[in-house]
């Protein structure tokens, strides 16, 4: 094999020291390039008024980066319009907030064609190229009417929709028309795999064929699920650091004689926040003996400030915890803390090792590496519990938590109790068997067991003429 090229939607690698605020996506990327030498190329994260000159390369902390702006048009349509009021909204099963803009889905595709014409003079021989999530899709079939015959294989990191919603889509087909211009298309779940696969062989007279091969379109794809992870190791060697002890230690005396019940995410409507803390509202409604023993600690920072759906989310959450803390609040006790800014990864490990309670309630989810983050921060010989939506990816494999369907307040609210009231010989055996499978499944096994896959399949001159 050549290089890997990485390809995203916006390329910010962290440092690797813990000093970052990067999503799991971004890790895991960072920690694929570093096992092989290569390339990351997507957005740079700013907007200029003339945005079409070539790639900015630089290298740092082991890994080369070439990035382009976007200009504000290409911003407002690619990005804010059809990334993430289309397709972002209706993956996640949220029509009401779907917006179908012609506009939005033709600067979809000029920033795909413009991806791929900067990244094609980079591309040399033997390169494999990896693109991820639901912003690139069209990617390979434009590098490929660039006459690209690398192996190209793309990642979708948030959940594929069911049939009967992904066809409320316009222009639904093409879209998936383009990934067969792809040689492996990978899913986090079996459950998304086979809704795609749904769609395929019902709307597009598609054949399974032997092999995880899907045929449709006059072409042939790989396709396969492979659930992301994190990278335990890293992340349990940023436990013993001074900030992350320092952090965990200011938690613990904050929360004397309390319980600690902790949810962090961006602030997102996929994310469950609302239902969480009516939850949460309901647990202390109906457990008036505890009330003054819990604290739900909420980190929410936020993001896309400039779609409208984020900026009513974040009323309604302001209001919802100010109506909690105004109902049962004393003098020295609000039950809800809730703050809505981004903490240093290490910082969120000392959180996390100062929990009694992980409180992970999405209504649909890609993964959700929160979750496996806790676990893998907890203290082997007094644990905490991980409460999680059966809607996450994560719940695949996480089955050892207290797995709530997120829509039921009451289902939050036994959680809570259950999980506040647990024994330490059942916390430590969930617990293990919880960290065994995030140290097993972890970035590593993904990232091989994908690049693998991709390297397995036959070169594009032999997959076209079969």
């Amino acid at each position: 094999m050549g290089r890997l090229i990485v390809v995203s939607n916006r390329v910010n690698p962290p440092t690797g020291r813990g000093d970052e605020s990067v999503g799991g996506l971004a890790m895991a990327l960072a920690a694929a390039l570093r096992e092989y030498s290569g390339l990351w190329f997507g957005w740079s994260g700013r907007t200029a008024e003339e945005a079409d000159g070539p790639p900015t390369i630089s290298c740092a902390d082991g890994v080369t980066t070439a990035v382009v702006d976007l200009d504000e048009q290409d911003f407002d349509e690619y990005y804010n319009g059809y990334a993430n009021k289309t397709l972002w909204p209706l993956f996640h099963y949220r029509l009401d907030l779907t917006a179908y803009d012609r506009s939005y889905g033709a600067g979809y595709e000029r920033v795909n064609r413009r991806f791929a014409a900067t990244l094609r003079p980079l591309i040399e021989p033997d390169d494999l190229i990896w693109v991820h999530d639901y912003h690139l899709i069209p990617l390979a079939r434009e590098l490929r009417r660039l006459d690209v015959t690398n192996r190209i294989g793309f990642f979708l990191h948030i959940p594929w929709p069911a049939h009967q919603l992904f066809v409320t889509l316009p222009g639904h087909r093409l879209l998936v028309q383009a990934m067969f211009d792809y040689d492996l298309v990978g899913f986090q779940t079996p459950d998304y795999l086979q809704a795609f696969e749904e769609y395929v062989l019902s709307e597009a007279a598609g054949e399974r064929l032997a092999g995880d091969r899907l045929r449709a379109f006059g072409r042939t794809v790989r396709t396969g699920a492979f659930p992301i992870g994190i990278d335990a190791k890293e992340f349990g060697e940023l436990l013993t650091g001074r900030r992350a002890t320092h952090t965990r230690d200011v938690m613990a005396a904050s929360t004397v004689f309390k319980k600690l019940i902790v949810g962090v995410e961006r602030l997102d409507y996929s994310k469950g926040l609302e239902e969480r803390f009516l939850g949460f509202e309901r647990f202390l409604a109906d457990n008036p003996d505890m009330r003054r023993e819990v604290l739900m600690l909420q980190i929410a920072p936020v993001s896309r400030e400039s779609v409208d759906a984020y900026q009513e989310i974040r009323a309604r959450l302001d209001a919802l915890s100010g109506r909690i803390n105004g109902e049962y609040a004393d003098i020295d006790w609000n039950p809800v803390r809730y703050v809505n800014k981004n903490y240093r990864r290490d910082e969120l490990a000392g959180i996390y090792r100062a929990a009694q309670v992980g409180l992970v309630t999405p209504l649909r989810d890609g993964m959700n590496l929160v979750a496996k983050e806790y676990v893998a921060a907890q203290d082997p010989d007094d644990p905490g519990v991980l409460i999680l939506s059966r809607f996450a990816g994560a719940a695949d494999q996480l089955r050892d938590a207290l797995l709530i369907n997120p829509n039921s307040p009451e289902e939050i609210a036994d959680a809570l109790k259950r999980a506040l009231s647990m024994d330490r010989s059942e916390r430590i055996r969930r617990w293990r068997a919880l960290n065994e499978n995030v140290q097993r499944e972890d970035v590593a096994a993904w990232r091989d067991a994908y690049v693998a896959a991709l390297m397995d399949v036959a070169p594009r001159e032999t997959a076209l003429a079969s």
